[in-house]
């Protein structure tokens, strides 16, 4: 063995190989922090496009979600090892030394398929949205507009059918691929049911994006009502939308200009929500919401029913605070306000049409 293999060794023994390439990703998401133009340059139009390919191509022939079948493993083989740990079957030291690798490899491998689309810039800086101060004006006549498409698009949406939805979902992502500049098709998103809806139910999951595998997944408890707009937003999340508040902008554009009208009931009836939220300040709020039709209301509080019963209060708390953390930690100050921060968005997308 020569010297400089000899010295290889001792500074980068195999066994850290993990912790020192976790370590280099690390620095590179500091950098992508600082440079988030070059990120989107070089990382979301580029390597990003390349890697949702190929992963998507080999996971759309699975037609259950592969990442849930990971974790439900990853899961149980830890309840096994902490067993075996309790019961003296395999030494400590050597065991967690496998564990952080195991959880090294994981990080790296999260930010080199997806994760550093959280660092490129926000989707009003890349669509040139103006950056002045809205004026108040502007949110009360979008909600007096939103509340007026919602109800001229009220469907019954029990004739509602997945497939078709999907395809809808699919073409108008394609027509407005220039405007919300991603790189249509990226792969592919066959929409997968999770395998654990209900638990994740009971947590007010309604879908989720896996990365590991590039695969879209919606909660099979989702209302007619919720499903085009879930769908679309995690679609969303495949063409590297991280933020929260961005797929939900993107799930109301695809939705609300579709030709197919259950789309675009679903985007109005989803987003006027947000907008009702932040309207809970105004005076009048009681005089907006009866604007709406009895049918749009009733639609409402069905859902609302719907998953307060399904609801477990102690699993959504831990949930919420889960994702509240992830979203912090990944360059969202917001957390989990940032999904209604799409009515800002909302509003500067107005605001540009208007334009002369």
């Amino acid at each position: 063995m020569s010297y400089w293999q000899k010295v290889r060794g001792f500074l980068f023994p195999t066994r850290y190989l993990p912790f020192w390439v976790a370590a280099v990703v690390f620095l590179i998401t500091r950098l992508a922090i600082r440079f988030p133009q070059l990120t989107d340059r070089w990382y979301s139009h580029g390597l990003y496009p390349v890697i949702a390919s190929m992963l998507s191509f080999f996971s759309r022939f699975i037609p259950f979600s592969l990442w849930d079948v990971f974790w439900t493993a990853f899961v149980l083989s830890a309840i096994v090892v902490i067993l075996l740990l309790i019961f003296r079957k395999i030494r400590f030291t050597p065991t967690l030394l496998k564990t952080l690798q195991f959880l090294a490899i994981l990080y790296s491998y999260f930010y080199l398929v997806w994760g550093f689309n959280y660092f490129r810039p926000s989707i009003d800086n890349r669509l040139h949205f103006s950056t002045a101060k809205l004026p108040d004006s502007l949110f009360v006549e979008t909600l007096d507009t939103l509340i007026a498409q919602t109800n001229a698009s009220w469907i019954e949406m029990d004739s509602m059918r997945k497939g078709d939805v999907n395809r809808a979902v699919e073409a108008s992502y394609k027509a407005h691929s220039a405007f919300l500049q991603i790189n249509y098709p990226n792969g592919y998103r066959r929409p997968k049911t999770m395998l654990y809806s209900g638990l994740f139910a009971k947590s007010g999951v309604s879908g989720y994006f896996g990365p590991f595998f590039n695969e879209v997944h919606t909660n099979g408890k989702l209302l007619p009502t919720e499903y085009p707009f879930v769908l679309a937003h995690e679609k969303a999340h495949q063409f590297g939308m991280a933020r929260e508040s961005e797929a939900n902008f993107c799930a109301y554009v695809v939705c609300s200009t579709s030709q197919d009208p259950y789309l675009r009931y679903s985007a109005n009836f989803n987003l006027i929500q947000y907008f009702l939220v932040d309207a809970l300040p105004l005076k009048n709020y009681r005089d907006y919401v009866k604007k709406l039709k009895p049918e749009v209301i009733a639609d409402i509080r069905a859902e609302q029913k719907y998953w307060r019963a399904m609801r477990n209060e102690k699993l959504d708390r831990i949930q919420t605070a889960a994702n509240d953390a992830y979203l912090k930690s990944n360059n969202i100050k917001q957390g989990t306000l940032n999904y209604n921060q799409v009515v800002e968005l909302v509003l500067r997308w107005y605001a540009q049409k208007d334009k002369p």
